[in-house]
């Protein structure tokens, strides 16, 4: 009967996939606006969409009393944008301060602050809830460490011998420490925690 998205865990990306598995266009992504949009008339209720979002973002209602429910439940949800809406790891690029490109890396890493170079694909980027916030992964390291994120290219990923993306490379004083190499969800946090910390020290 009817969708609703709870868009208050949901990051609202163009890359989302329910509205390319939606094949009535129930769900479609509005560029003009920069946000997914609804159109109830044309929804059959098959439920396709609901998987496509790994936060659980989007429900199906096929009553009028399903539909007042879930949309008290996503009313009352104390959870807000401004909580989603921070640069993370593997995540779209948000904030200016964070982006760099290519021709900037070498500018980056030579100073003596540890840097922390991103590089990732934006074509495809995971889900900002499920997604580890940049500042946790500075968090207790130098105050003047730094942290860039970086569209990959070919040349990047042979230079750096690069395999998997996202990709997370670590400087010192122009020289490489190390690297981290794939995606790692909030709940694989403390693994990731635990190699950045074995390269830093």
């Amino acid at each position: 009967m009817a969708i609703l998205i709870n868009f208050k865990i949901c990051d609202n990306a163009p890359e989302c996939l329910a509205p390319p598995t939606c094949k009535a266009g129930a769900i479609k992504w509005n560029e003009e606006k920069k946000t997914l949009e609804i159109d109830n008339s044309k929804c059959n209720s098959c439920g396709l969409c609901i998987p496509t979002c790994p936060m659980e973002a989007i429900f199906l209602a096929k009553t009028d009393e399903e539909y007042n429910q879930i949309k008290k439940e996503i009313d009352e949800d104390k959870r807000t944008r401004k909580d989603l809406f921070v640069d993370r790891y593997g995540a779209v690029a948000l904030m200016e301060a964070f982006m760099a490109t290519e021709d900037m890396i070498e500018d980056k890493i030579k100073r003596d602050n540890l840097t922390f170079i991103e590089i990732y694909d934006p074509e495809n980027v995971e889900c900002l809830l499920k997604s580890i916030p940049l500042k946790e992964i500075t968090e207790g390291m130098p105050d003047d460490t730094k942290y860039y994120k970086i569209s990959f290219t070919d040349s990047l990923m042979n230079k750096y011998e690069i395999k998997k993306l996202p990709s997370l490379l670590l400087f010192k004083s122009g020289k490489m420490l190390g690297k981290i190499e794939g995606y790692y969800p909030t709940d694989e946090k403390e693994e990731f925690f635990s190699m950045i910390n074995g390269i830093v020290k």
